[in-house]
């Protein structure tokens, strides 16, 4: 297939502090041009950053003119919490949203009136119907805390009926476990868009910690070739560029419908690999292709 109408996006979390807010703007500014499909901002656990999370989107969306699209998660959030949110959220003019789970906060122990993500999502549509394009989550290489590959893809196919209209995956390395995901999928008659996360590899340390948090592998070649590094940051984001962006390419050849940074804040690497592979070419109106 070939690589066009395709879109992508970048991920951010809310900044804490004056220079986060600093190093953010320039991060913005540096990939708008690109014509990002939206930014997505991230929702601390149990809505712990919620007011951050606003707050970022309306200044990303101010100052960028890209649309801005705030993440929203269940676990932990009291149910008044979560209707408020989103009924300012609607006041806002925002029209997409990306809906989860969550994690649960340090110390707490209810999980809140919902406990899973399908939950959620037939929340939001019955308070606001139509009112909001919906993205959720996906795992090609299955949840950490999903029984079986075959649980995990019914867990999707909850969310998806619940009124989801495309997903976005957690990020991986194998190309192969997206497009049997997707197979898997499209044999339960589900048909929205699935779009691959791609995390750009800049960091060894934090990726291997990242990666065993959610359950993402790391392919043992990379991870022998990202120790052999060592300390050289220089070497790491030379090789991570390349395999990522290889990695992009053969995702975008064979039908995935876009891709979405997990950015880490940080522009360089989602930067070089989007102009490698020339995406701000192929911009389109957003995710909701088919």
């Amino acid at each position: 297939m070939a690589m066009t109408a395709q879109t992508f996006s970048c991920e951010f979390f809310p900044p804490r502090s004056p220079e986060a807010v600093s190093k953010l703007a320039t991060t913005c500014a540096r990939l708008a041009p690109l014509q990002p499909a939206f930014f997505s901002v991230t929702f601390g656990a149990g809505g712990s950053t919620r007011d951050l999370t606003l707050e970022t989107v309306l200044n990303i969306r101010a100052s960028t003119g890209i649309d801005a699209v705030p993440h929203l998660s269940c676990l932990g959030t009291p149910l008044a919490q979560l209707r408020e949110v989103i009924q300012r959220y609607r006041q806002e003019h925002i029209r997409r949203l990306v809906v989860l789970r969550g994690d649960m906060p340090s110390g707490m122990t209810g999980v809140g009136e919902l406990r899973y993500a399908n939950e959620l999502v037939e929340f939001v549509r019955r308070e606001t119907g139509d009112a909001f394009h919906i993205e959720v989550a996906a795992y090609p290489e299955f949840h950490p805390q999903a029984a079986s590959a075959a649980s995990d893809l019914e867990n999707f196919k909850r969310k998806v009926d619940a009124g989801a209209d495309s997903a976005i995956t957690q990020y991986f390395y194998n190309a192969d476990a997206y497009f049997r995901f997707v197979d898997g999928c499209r044999a339960l008659g589900i048909t929205i868009p699935i779009v691959p996360g791609v995390m750009p590899i800049i960091n060894y340390t934090q990726l291997a910690r990242f990666s065993e948090m959610c359950g993402a592998a790391i392919p043992r070649w990379i991870g022998k070739r990202l120790r052999d590094f060592g300390d050289d940051r220089s070497a790491i984001r030379k090789f991570g560029i390349e395999v990522t962006t290889e990695l992009c390419a053969r995702l975008l050849t064979g039908g995935a419908p876009g891709l979405h940074f997990y950015t880490m804040n940080q522009y360089d690497a989602t930067e070089a690999i989007c102009r490698d592979l020339k995406l701000d070419a192929r911009r389109t109106a957003g995710h909701d292709q088919t």
